[in-house]
């Protein structure tokens, strides 16, 4: 872990974030729905989720029905068709990168982090299971099958804001124990700071 890069006071009590660097993979993903093709049309309009759609599919798609899925929807897109979008979350036709924490003393621990950009404090969040199932696995991995209705809206809206941010994008950590504390330390910090992005996903 890195020198001491952010504080942040609630009350008497100040948390001490940790800088940590993030190794950046690919970047200015789109269209990554496109690639889920494990199922046709017709087999995910089954699913609770999607049932809705079934009766537009039979309508105006039926020939498509045994189509794999991303690639029915990316053929969609390409015409202009914007009925692509009801398979897919509010986030889930966006730009995306991938990311992960360099430093393996960081993976195993829990806590609280922030993202920056420029040093400005642009968001808040908590981590009860591991940062590296947190930030690797959730937020800094998105997977074609996120960008669906049944996926994680959430993790490509953050993701997406990291992608698209204008300015260099830092991780700092303050690794704690108790799972109620961190909850509650999350909540408090959020409320009196009122990061950008928090405020960006909570209205959605």
């Amino acid at each position: 872990m890195g020198e001491t890069r952010l504080r942040l006071s609630l009350g008497t009590q100040t948390f001490e974030f940790m800088d940590t660097p993030l190794a950046f993979g690919a970047c200015h993903v789109t269209d990554l729905f496109a690639r889920k093709n494990n199922k046709t049309v017709g087999e995910t309009i089954c699913h609770p989720k999607y049932v809705q759609l079934v009766g537009r599919i039979t309508a105006e798609y039926q020939e498509s029905i045994h189509a794999k899925l991303g690639r029915f929807l990316y053929e969609l897109k390409q015409r202009g068709d914007p009925f692509y979008r009801e398979f897919l979350n509010a986030h889930g036709d966006g730009e995306y990168c991938e990311f992960k924490l360099k430093d393996p003393g960081v993976k195993r621990l829990k806590g609280l982090y922030c993202f920056t950009v420029d040093a400005r404090l642009k968001y808040i969040g908590k981590s009860t299971d591991s940062f590296a199932k947190r930030i690797d696995h959730g937020y800094g991995t998105i997977h074609p099958k996120n960008c669906y209705r049944d996926g994680q809206s959430t993790n490509c809206h953050l993701n997406g804001l990291i992608a698209t941010a204008s300015g260099e994008v830092r991780l700092h950590v303050h690794p704690m124990v108790v799972d109620d504390t961190i909850e509650l330390s999350e909540r408090a910090l959020i409320f009196q700071y009122d990061p950008d992005w928090n405020v960006q996903l909570r209205r959605y």
